[in-house]
């Protein structure tokens, strides 16, 4: 066959990842940068671990939620190396992202990238409680980011079951219900954020503590036992 991407596309039909060295013996034992020619023609990734050693064709649907796959313990990305990734993952992020939640989603250490970012204004970082969180370079989204992220760091307070919520009176419960009333599946975060600007102001630990006094689960309704 003469040489063309449609080699490449055989290659990677019997085998799903590859590196340089067989994807210049599929075409011929060509130089690196005329491997890189040919690849540049087909739909592909280069892994964003293993120093970038290893080729994936690129298929949405291998995907997860995250923009990720994975084959065997190499790992690519729909956006292709790893500083993209980690950017694209803190900016769309609801609340941002730690360090720790980054490493557990990519399966690699990204504090190198990640310093990298802040240092290139490309995401930045807010300290909330003891650790940081990275956020969208852009003050809009990253106040709705840390906003959500201080609600979820409420929310886990260890009484934020409400066993001892003083202020958790029936006109805060009232408050609280009415609001899931007029707008039934809304999760504790959402309600918080209906109920900004009430006076008295009803804080994230008290909305939990009444889905949790009355087991309405993390989207309006009965909890499933």
């Amino acid at each position: 066959m003469p040489r063309s991407p449609d080699l490449l596309l055989k290659l990677f039909a019997q085998r799903t990842v590859v590196d340089l060295p067989a994807i210049r013996e599929a075409l011929g034992g060509v130089t690196a940068m005329t491997a890189f020619r040919y690849l540049r023609q087909v739909s592909y990734r280069r892994s964003y671990d293993h120093n970038g050693g290893y080729y994936c064709l690129y298929e949405p649907s291998r995907c997860d939620r995250l923009g990720l796959w994975s084959v065997g313990d190499v790992h690519f990305s729909k956006d292709g190396s790893l500083k993209a990734t980690v950017r694209r993952l803190v900016r769309e992020a609801p609340a941002g992202a730690t360090h720790r939640e980054l490493a557990d989603w990519l399966r690699v250490r990204v504090h190198n990238t990640l310093l990298s970012l802040v240092r290139g204004q490309e995401v930045s970082r807010e300290r909330v409680e003891t650790v940081y969180v990275y956020l969208h370079p852009e003050s809009g989204v990253r106040e709705e980011q840390l906003a959500r992220r201080r609600e979820e760091v409420d929310a886990r307070r260890p009484d934020a079951d409400g066993a001892g919520e003083t202020g958790l009176d029936d006109a805060v419960v009232i408050q609280v219900l009415l609001t899931l009333i007029r707008h039934p599946g809304s999760d504790p975060a959402q309600i918080v954020r209906r109920l900004r600007g009430h006076a008295p102001p009803i804080t994230p630990r008290q909305v939990h503590a009444v889905f949790t006094r009355y087991e309405l689960g993390e989207k309006g309704g009965p909890s499933k036992r």
